[in-house]
């Protein structure tokens, strides 16, 4: 979930501030993608903090990139990703309603991160995988409350230096994942934006859409009004996608689809 404030180009509601996002991936690459940037942008915010909590948290984002990233073949489903956005790209030059200078600068952020991914010297996390610190860190963190002083006094000795040093030290285990993260935000950035937004209404809570077998979706986008009393749950798959509107519960209870017709803006994206 997200919330973004539109632009006059997308905004299909009144001006009642920023509007909460939805999103659903339609694949498994879009899927990994999705979490790493969630990932990255939390590594980020504790990254901008100076506390001893702070660095904590970025280290266990950190972490969680790297495995995510030992976990399936991101660098090649990225480089794919990359190679199919600017062979479309291209393709699309000689198109009168394209801006050939947006679509130059595009391709001059695409083309040396393609680069920089097929080179065999590009193995993005092992600077982390090599540090014995990181992995006592990565061991402990499966147990609850497994980072206390008395359990890992090395990482509370790191956590004990300076706001300085342990940046620069962050910084540098960065280093190798700048290039997926480069390549993951640029990628969906160029997905989110492919979606001309339209208007759409959930009677009785309940929207579904069947996607044409040539469709190129890759990512659905539910847009709520922040004054709807409700949130989007979305399913699907490369042929169908359906959302339901839920009211939110007291906790103990589970929350219930609405009755109500809801109307938001959707985006069905995919380059």
């Amino acid at each position: 979930m997200q919330t973004v404030r539109p632009s006059p180009q997308q905004q299909l509601f009144p001006e009642t501030g920023a509007c909460t996002v939805y999103e659903q991936p339609l694949n498994e690459r879009i899927r990994c993608f999705l979490r790493l940037e969630y990932l990255f942008h939390a590594v980020a915010i504790s990254m901008r903090g100076e506390t001893q909590w702070d660095a904590r948290n970025a280290v266990a984002g950190l972490i969680d990139i790297t495995d995510q990233l030992s976990r399936a073949d991101i660098k090649g489903e990225l480089i794919k990703e990359i190679e199919r956005h600017i062979a479309i790209l291209n393709a699309l030059r000689n198109n009168p309603g394209v801006n050939p200078v947006m679509l130059d600068s595009t391709l001059a952020r695409l083309e040396p991160l393609l680069s920089i991914l097929r080179s065999s010297a590009c193995q993005p996390g092992a600077r982390m995988r090599q540090l014995e610190l990181i992995t006592q860190v990565r061991q402990r963190l499966a147990i609850p409350g497994g980072l206390c002083s008395f359990d890992l006094p090395a990482f509370h000795f790191w956590l004990s230096c300076a706001h300085e040093h342990r940046l620069g030290q962050l910084n540098e285990w960065m280093e190798d994942l700048r290039v997926i993260e480069d390549g993951v935000a640029l990628s969906l950035r160029l997905i989110r934006e492919s979606a001309v937004p339209q208007k759409a209404a959930a009677f009785g809570g309940f929207y579904q859409q069947t996607l044409e077998p040539t469709s190129s979706c890759q990512l659905v986008r539910v847009v709520l009004n922040p004054d709807e009393p409700v949130f989007a749950e979305i399913s699907g798959g490369k042929h169908r996608f359906t959302v339901r509107f839920m009211r939110p519960a007291e906790p103990g209870a589970r929350p219930q689809q609405t009755a109500e017709t809801v109307h938001f803006e959707l985006q069905c994206c995919g380059l």
